[in-house]
């Protein structure tokens, strides 16, 4: 099986091993590609809606891999008994709705090591989140998959200091690995700052609030970013 660049990211953090829940599986894809290139002999592919599960269900079928992967309909990490997996996998959903699946099971996470998350919006929120719950970013990717470019983040257990509000923007691991396209990543953070403060610009009384001041400032951080 042959994933695409996006998927192939979170894979990647992945470590040999690993026990996997794959929330969101969708197809299962990702689990058999685990499975298949022996990096876990045990997966859980967890999706909330019947329509996945059955997908996922023909997918390892065809595989001939039920004795490693299981499917289960429910809700996030519900399907989930604490001990069970020690990595959780959870792509292609927004970063505020990832926070809430995870905050659902706290007590879970507890026998939890390792978070591969790839949100599609909001990660600067996700970002925070993981180190107010004592979490951390060990490693992160960007991935470019239809023309479009994903923040990958592999996060660890343990309290470590939070990066400043333009790092969690950014990405502090992305901001140190400076790959090819951290340019275009910082370009679209900015592009959306850009398109905040014309909005905000059209109100006299907005623009002599707060958050057009937070606006302009953000603004200008990242342009700075863009002269390593």
């Amino acid at each position: 099986m042959q994933l695409d660049s996006r998927l192939q990211a979170l894979a990647d953090f992945v470590a040999p091993g690993s026990r996997v829940a794959d929330i969101g599986t969708d197809h299962a894809y990702l689990p058999v590609y685990l499975v298949m290139n022996g990096k876990s002999d045990f997966v859980i592919a967890g999706d909330k809606n019947a329509g996945p599960c059955q997908a996922a269900k023909r997918t390892v079928r065809e595989y001939e891999m039920e004795r490693r992967i299981f499917v289960r309909q429910g809700d996030g990490l519900k399907v989930l008994e604490p001990g069970e997996v020690d990595t959780v996998c959870i792509a292609g959903m927004g970063g505020s709705l990832i926070s809430d699946i995870l905050c659902a099971r706290l007590d879970l996470l507890k026998t939890v090591d390792t978070l591969v998350l790839q949100p599609m919006n909001d990660a600067p929120e996700l970002r925070k989140w993981l180190y107010q719950h004592d979490w951390h970013i060990g490693d992160e990717a960007l991935a470019l998959s239809d023309g479009r470019i994903y923040e990958i983040i592999l996060a660890k257990r343990g309290r470590r200091k939070r990066p400043s509000p333009l790092m969690l923007a950014i990405g502090p691991v992305l901001w140190e690995k400076k790959s090819g396209l951290l340019r275009h990543h910082i370009e679209a953070l900015l592009f959306r700052e850009r398109r905040i403060a014309v909005g905000l610009e059209k109100s006299e009384r907005m623009k002599k609030s707060r958050k057009y001041q937070e606006t302009l400032e953000n603004i200008k951080a990242l342009e700075e970013r863009l002269r390593w």
